[in-house]
């Protein structure tokens, strides 16, 4: 077993042992060795977490941060895999304890000071400051409040602030300990603001964007924190809005600018929109952050996203698709009162830049441009704003009926109304109406640089020179806002270096010139940059003429403008070209759209079906960085589970070889020490690696011998000690036996006759009570008898009716079951019945099944041997028709031959065909339902009848009149076939071929002149071999000569099929 002080409650209970006898800090040193020994990996977090907690008590009594520091670490190493809950109740421990302490020096510090202050008072009441405090607080130049807060508060404070850095960093890679993590911070947020700790602050929040940087660093470690996760992204950003406000609360403004920076990075990782009150807030934010920097232009823009998102809100609101609690109240009020700080601070953005620069080609830097482009991505817009944007978008928002009369009015004057002379005199009510408000008092010194810029921009419009007085005395503003000369000069001056106005002062005379020059220029280089004007060419300023630089700038432009209205004057044609050219653009334009539509569209289509593949890519390209990322993290947990298996068996062997070594000197040592004991052998206990059991246990054998021998040299001589001693006993014993027997018998006899004397006694006095007891029990003996009696017949009679009634009960028991069981029986036989039945059924069905199969066989295999027979009979006549043919072919030759051997010319030949009038193909097939080529239709449109669509009847279904013709014969193939009915051997007229012209001529002449319909052609035999849609040849009533019909088998009985192509054997085509 492991040593008492390894085990956990054994730490615990010495280091509550050492606490009760004053020794608090060796308790601690006893509790962080143990947490920090690797041996208390192994041990279960129940029974560590006591230690824990005991620990942090004592470390925050003690103030050992590091100490805690360490062993919260090695505590959070060990159970962050199995119990995070533990981790969790642990450091909430530890910050109580200190936010305790802290609050407990804090009254410790209050009792202090008031009883300084109680006893200064009651010391002397003439001498309030004694000589010491006065030169005290000369040196140090601190109050006793300052000094008791720096002795007892600040040492807690300062342990406080590094208990909340300790907690997040032990919790800042762990995503199981999120919600732990955003607690602490927003805890050390309210520290940090309830005790006003800036320095603190700023390191805080430091600390917290380095933790969100190396968040990345660890994210293939198991429960790493996932930025991409919207729980978690959720969870930083109310963390940062909570750093965002701290910040402005305790107006370090350079902080709260970071943070807006960190909350837009987070809004643009996250893929859940925020909501609009923490929008709200962010911009309200940004809008205090802008006024403070002077940056009145953003401030502006600040204000005008913020009056956008209320009436998002509202409308949201309104429509029932958000809930009040996640958005900004939007009530008249608040919408009047943004709407009047969105103009206010629209009209403050001063048109000639207050910023320090030694001209304009400084301000438009890229340092400049940067800057302006990471404010506009800060406010979410997608250009840079500009003053005279905010008002073009306050104006489309109908703000001026929202806004308040003041700011209405002030609107009027100073963007709308041209009144130089009087310009102050009407604003001067509304900046005392503005200065009372403590929140719009801030705009009052904005406003007065774009008041007296509007007052020198229409003076310049209405006089040349002007007395300075004079413009002194129109700049006049209230009491608490009045400008001196000094400011008007420097603002003249300001002016003129940004280039936007163009005024010489002259001391001497004091006047001010406005500047007449055809050739100066007084816009900046940069339109609306910050070195020159905030307005563009198109000012909003009421103009009544241009000045001369002006005129001279535009000469060129007004004359192109009169030369083109003149050419239009003069020339009517240009003024038709031009209309032409226009509405041929219109048509082209009109002609196009359709077409650009349509290309519009596609494009839309493809740009979406290409957003959709690119979506489809990424989270395809996602899920395989998630799924190598969970491999990743496996095989890395994977590694370390074999790890720390391997650790735990190195560890479980070592311990095991040291406890058997241990165990091993244990006996050793009790054995020695056993012998030393009984021998007083020299060995030395501390070093025993030079003996082993065996050389133990023949040293302790050895010292049994000798203890057993003398042992029995002992025995010998005590025995002979004791048999003398008991002999002499024996002999004075002798002795007195006689007297001594006699005086136990008396001593027997005087106890025996006492007892006898009293047993009489006591038997007598038991039988008298005995009698008595009977006398009177007699008298009761007749009610006994007579109550026993009518007890057994009530018994008897009780006993009968039961027993009847359980014979009734069993009768009726055994009725229900003879029933039951005859029921069972005639059940059991239907069944076996019916399940015969159903076997008998199923045999006899097979039986038939079988029967009708092997006759379903029997009659298929007749018509397939009747098929057979057709088959071949057809078969062999095909073959000697083949036969006749090849045989008069060969006597049709020969006889050619013997013609030409002997010279005599052949007329009539029999059926050859010149090369020179060779067939180019096979006629169709005239099918029935088949369309009917041109030349048919056009040879029955000849005859006079009409032509059909479709065929209604096969031409091979009909007889030929031609029969068979005539053989004929040729010399060659230039000479004409000439009719012999004797010479050579006669045309092959195949079936289903198209008769030849000749053949129709023939026809022609031997029926007079009508011309037969086409048929197909006929064999040697006479029979026409025509086919019909079931493809077998048919009988023909066709005159001429014929061949004998064959018997059963012929086609006469034999009927198309109602299917084109489908053939039908012969012996099933009469079963329709």
């Amino acid at each position: 077993m492991p040593p008492p002080h390894q085990k956990p409650e054994n730490v615990l209970k010495r280091a509550h042992e050492l606490k009760g006898v004053g020794q608090a800090p060796a308790a601690l040193v006893l509790l962080h060795e143990h947490i920090i020994s690797k041996r208390s990996r192994n041990v279960p977090i129940t029974s560590l977490e006591p230690v824990m907690l005991l620990l942090v008590e004592e470390s925050v009594e003690q103030k050992k941060g590091k100490l805690a520091k360490d062993a919260l670490y090695q505590y959070k190493n060990i159970s962050q895999n199995t119990n995070v809950g533990t981790i969790e109740l642990v450091l909430k421990k530890f910050i109580e304890l200190a936010n305790e302490k802290v609050v407990a020096a804090q009254a410790q510090a209050d009792s202090v000071q008031s009883t300084i202050d109680t006893t200064a008072s009651i010391d002397d009441l003439e001498a309030s400051e004694t000589p010491e405090s006065i030169l005290l607080s000369t040196v140090s130049g601190e109050q006793s409040r300052d000094r008791t807060d720096r002795a007892i508060v600040t040492p807690w404070l300062k342990f406080l602030w590094e208990t909340y850095r300790t907690v997040l960093d032990i919790l800042r890679n762990n995503a199981r300990l999120e919600l732990m993590y955003k607690s602490t911070a927003m805890q050390a947020f309210d520290f940090c603001k309830k005790y006003a700790r800036k320095t603190e602050f700023r390191r805080l929040c430091e600390l917290l964007r380095n933790h969100v940087q190396t968040a990345a660093k660890y994210s293939a470690q198991m429960h790493a924190i996932n930025l991409s996760d919207a729980d978690t992204l959720q969870r930083h950003l109310e963390t940062r809005f909570e750093q965002l406000n701290v910040a402005v609360e305790l107006e370090l403004w350079q902080e709260a600018f970071r943070s807006v920076e960190d909350i837009h990075t987070l809004l643009n990782l996250s893929k859940r929109p925020p909501k609009n009150i923490m929008m709200a807030n962010y911009y309200e934010k940004l809008t205090r952050i802008f006024l403070v920097g002077e940056n009145y232009l953003f401030h502006a823009a600040a204000w005008s996203r913020y009056y956008n998102l209320l009436r998002q809100s509202a409308t949201l609101v309104a429509s029932g698709q958000g809930r009040k609690s996640d958005n900004p109240s939007t009530s008249d009020e608040d919408l009047s009162r943004a709407a009047s700080f969105v103009l206010l601070s629209a009209l403050a953005i001063p048109v000639i830049s207050t910023s320090r620069s030694r001209g304009a080609l400084v301000d438009i830097d890229e340092a400049k441009k940067n800057k302006n482009s990471r404010l506009t991505h800060l406010l979410g817009m997608a250009q840079a704003p500009t003053r005279a944007v905010l008002f073009k978008d306050a104006m489309s928002k109908n703000l001026l009926k929202l806004a308040r009369p003041e700011i209405r009015q002030l609107y009027n004057i100073l963007e709308v109304d041209f009144h130089p002379l009087s310009i102050c005199q009407k604003i001067s009510p509304i900046l005392t109406q503005i200065g009372a408000d403590e929140d719009m008092a801030k705009y009052i010194l904005p406003l007065q640089q774009v008041i007296l810029t509007r007052l020198f921009q229409q003076l310049s419009q209405v006089y040349e020179t002007v007395d300075l007085e004079f413009v002194e005395n129109l700049a006049k503003f209230p009491e608490p806002f009045q400008v001196t000369r000094d400011t008007i000069e420097k603002f003249i001056m300001n002016g003129n270096k940004k280039g936007d106005l163009a005024i010489r002062m002259d001391h001497a005379t004091g006047v001010l010139s406005f500047d007449t020059d055809v050739f100066s220029s007084t816009k900046a280089i940069h339109a609306g940059s910050g070195a020159g004007s905030a307005e563009s060419e198109t000012s909003s300023v009421q103009r009544l003429q241009n000045t001369p630089s002006e005129i001279i700038r535009t000469q060129l432009t007004r004359l192109a403008k009169a030369l083109f209205i003149s050419c239009q004057y003069i020339d009517p044609q240009f003024n038709e070209e031009r209309i032409k050219a226009r509405d041929q653009a219109y048509a082209r334009a009109k002609a196009g759209a359709e077409q650009e539509h349509q290309q519009t569209l596609e494009r839309k289509q493809i740009i979406a079906k290409r957003k959709e593949e690119a979506s489809e890519v990424q989270a395809r390209r996602e899920k395989e960085e998630a799924t190598r990322k969970r491999l990743r993290a496996a095989e890395i947990q994977a590694a370390e589970d074999q790890r720390l298996q391997q650790e735990q068996k190195e560890r479980e062997e070592k311990r095991l070889k040291a406890e058997l070594d241990r165990v091993r000197k244990e006996e050793l040592k009790k054995q020695i020490a056993d012998l030393k004991i009984s021998s007083k052998l020299d060995i030395d206990i501390e070093n025993l690696e030079g003996l082993d059991s065996s050389q133990v246990r023949a040293m302790k054998l050895a010292q049994l011998e000798r203890e057993k021998n003398d042992m029995n040299a002992k025995l010998k001589i005590t025995g002979k000690r004791i048999d003398h001693l008991e002999r002499a006993f024996r002999k004075e014993e002798a002795k007195k036996l006689p007297e001594d027997y006699a005086a136990q018998r008396e001593r027997d006899l005087a106890a025996y006759e006492k007892t006898k004397a009293q047993t009489l006694k006591d038997a007598e006095a038991k039988h008298k009570e005995n009698v008595e007891l009977k006398h009177r029990l007699s008298r009761l003996h007749p009610l006994f008898e007579s109550f026993k009696e009518s007890v057994e017949r009530s018994r008897h009679d009780e006993f009968e009716k039961r027993r009847r009634d359980a014979e009734r009960e069993l009768e009726k028991q055994k009725a229900l079951r003879i029933k039951e069981v005859k029921e069972r029986r005639q059940r059991e036989k239907r069944e076996r019945e019916e399940q015969e039945r159903i076997l008998r059924e199923e045999e006899e069905r097979a039986a038939r099944e079988a029967e009708e199969k092997a006759a379903r066989d029997e009659k298929k295999r007749e018509e397939f041997l009747a098929l057979k027979a057709i088959r071949e009979e057809e078969r062999q006549k095909a073959l000697e028709i083949q036969a006749l043919q090849e045989r008069r072919a060969e006597e049709a030759a020969k006889r050619r031959a013997d013609a030409k051997a002997a010279g005599v010319p052949i007329r009539g030949a029999g059926f050859e065909r010149s090369d020179s009038n060779p067939r180019s193909a096979p006629a169709p097939l005239p099918l029935v339902g088949a369309k009917m080529g041109w030349r048919e239709k056009e040879k029955l449109r000849a005859e006079g009848k009409e032509a059909p669509s479709t065929r209604t009847e096969s031409p091979a279904g009909r007889p030929s009149p031609m029969g068979r013709g005539p053989a004929m014969e040729r010399q060659d193939s230039n000479d004409r076939p000439i009719a012999s009915s004797s010479g050579g051997p006669p045309r092959l007229n195949l079936a289903g071929g198209k008769p030849s012209w000749r053949d129709r001529e023939a026809a022609k002449a031997s029926s007079g002149g009508d011309t037969p319909p086409p048929s197909n052609r006929v064999p040697s035999g006479g029979v026409p071999l025509s086919r019909g849609r079931s493809g077998r040849g048919e009988e023909s009533d066709t005159p001429g000569p014929t061949r004998q019909a064959p018997p059963a088998s012929s086609a006469d009985s034999l009927k198309p099929t109602a299917a084109p192509g489908k053939f039908v054997p012969p012996h099933l085509r009469n079963k329709k």
